[in-house]
């Protein structure tokens, strides 16, 4: 008993109460967030759409999310991350009324392109409040607890979607928006503006030279090398997660396997996930993130190269167990690492551009996979495991370079700010 009041003290004290309130209103949202799951099956049975057309308004979500996370980011480091959050909870919530009782296709493709924008805002101003507020130190366990919010409040979601859908697609959006504006209560009413103030605006040395009295912005992390970098190894390991929700579908059912199968495969993740998350951070503590990394996605590049040999459930049960395992080494310091490069004052902006691999991995991941499953056959899986090991050899390379630029940023940081001159 002992041991297990020391384990969830290590794994949960320390934070602060604003995060407590932050990671409460991300496990809302996402265990409300009902209608996306089942927006297809929507637009075709309940408005008539064709398969091609539901894909289309679908994609509308994916596009819009594009633009959001980019507009989140740009507004988190101008508005304040609270300020971002309580707009884009309030826009979904209003969103999903107008779902619940629009009957124009023309119409709901417009507000699902628009909701898609308000969803992907909240990412990058969540995670630049959780590094305002918890002490760096303790921001792997705060990372770490997140993404385990993230995976409990989906697999809610999905369990009470079905249920809802078979009820009333109209009490799935209500419900929907009645989740999100909760949320949205709750940030209301407990979560302060943490977007720093009278923080040093010196460029670091990555930054090329703008014109005089330029102040950094998007452009800063749309140039700064060693987080490109980074962003294009997440990029990859993203294409790798993706695979589960775009390939291994197709895969299964040229295996002769039934959906109800991949709902197995796709439930012993989450399952995993839930049940084993919050022993990660103190498994990973005393190795270096870049290290961490490299296993992860060599993991998860194993996982689904296993495929390639898989044709029952057991295989791809089995390959499922190995994959997820990289998932969840990978989450803490992939967080982490993205939160040491950020500049405080630009933290929204740079989040901005990490989340938008998501939205491209989910449009390069079936594009591309859809060609290589169908042109290379059970190759395509050897194929996404090279990614896999090259991803992992990737941060090999890459860390020390991450880690001089994390020292660096730390150094300017704790310098004192120069006195103006004249002032002495």
């Amino acid at each position: 008993m002992r041991a297990a009041r020391h384990w969830l003290r290590d794994t949960t004290g320390g934070l602060p109460a604003t995060f407590w309130y932050l990671w409460t209103g991300l496990l809302i949202n996402r265990a409300g967030m009902f209608a996306v799951l089942f927006l297809s099956l929507y637009l075709t049975t309940a408005r008539g759409a064709s398969p091609a057309l539901a894909g289309a308004v679908v994609g509308a979500y994916g596009g819009g999310g594009a633009v959001g996370v980019l507009l989140g980011g740009v507004l988190a480091d101008r508005w304040g991350r609270r300020a971002t959050l309580l707009a884009a909870h309030l826009a979904a919530g209003a969103l999903m009324v107008g779902l619940a009782f629009t009957r124009d296709l023309a119409v709901i493709a417009a507000l699902v392109a628009l909701l898609g924008v308000a969803h992907s805002m909240l990412s990058p101003a969540f995670v630049a409040a959780i590094i305002d507020v918890v002490p760096e130190h303790r921001r792997p366990y705060a990372f770490n607890l997140q993404f385990w919010a993230f995976n409990l409040g989906m697999a809610v979601a999905s369990l009470l979607a079905g249920l809802l859908a078979e009820a009333s697609f109209v009490a799935l959006f209500l419900l929907d928006a009645a989740a999100t504006l909760t949320a949205a209560l709750v940030i209301a009413a407990r979560v302060p503006e943490s977007l720093p103030r009278g923080v040093s605006r010196r460029p670091p040395d990555h930054r090329p030279a703008g014109r005089a009295g330029s102040r950094p912005g998007l452009v800063t992390a749309l140039t700064d090398r060693n987080f490109l970098v980074f962003v294009g190894l997440t990029f990859l390991l993203a294409v790798l997660t993706m695979q589960t929700s775009t390939i291994m579908p197709l895969a299964m059912r040229a295996d002769g396997l039934t959906p109800s199968a991949y709902g197995v495969v796709v439930a012993l993740g989450g399952a995993l996930i839930v049940l084993g998350q919050l022993f990660v951070p103190r498994l990973i503590a005393r190795y270096r993130k870049a290290g961490v990394l490299a296993v992860a996605t060599a993991l998860m590049g194993l996982g689904f190269g296993a495929l390639a040999l898989a044709d029952d459930l057991w295989a791809y049960l089995g390959a499922a167990v190995v994959w997820t395992a990289g998932s969840m080494l990978a989450a803490p310091p992939n967080a982490q690492i993205n939160a040491d490069l950020a500049p405080p004052e630009l933290r929204g902006r740079y989040q901005a551009v990490f989340y938008l691999t998501f939205p491209a991995a989910s449009f390069v991941a079936p594009a591309l996979g859809g060609l290589s499953l169908q042109h290379l056959g059970d190759w395509h899986w050897l194929v996404v495991g090279a990614l896999g090991l090259a991803a992992a050899a990737g941060h090999l390379l890459a860390g020390p370079a991450r880690e001089r630029r994390t020292a660096d940023l730390r150094a300017r940081l704790d310098r004192p700010a120069e006195a103006p001159v004249g002032s002495r």
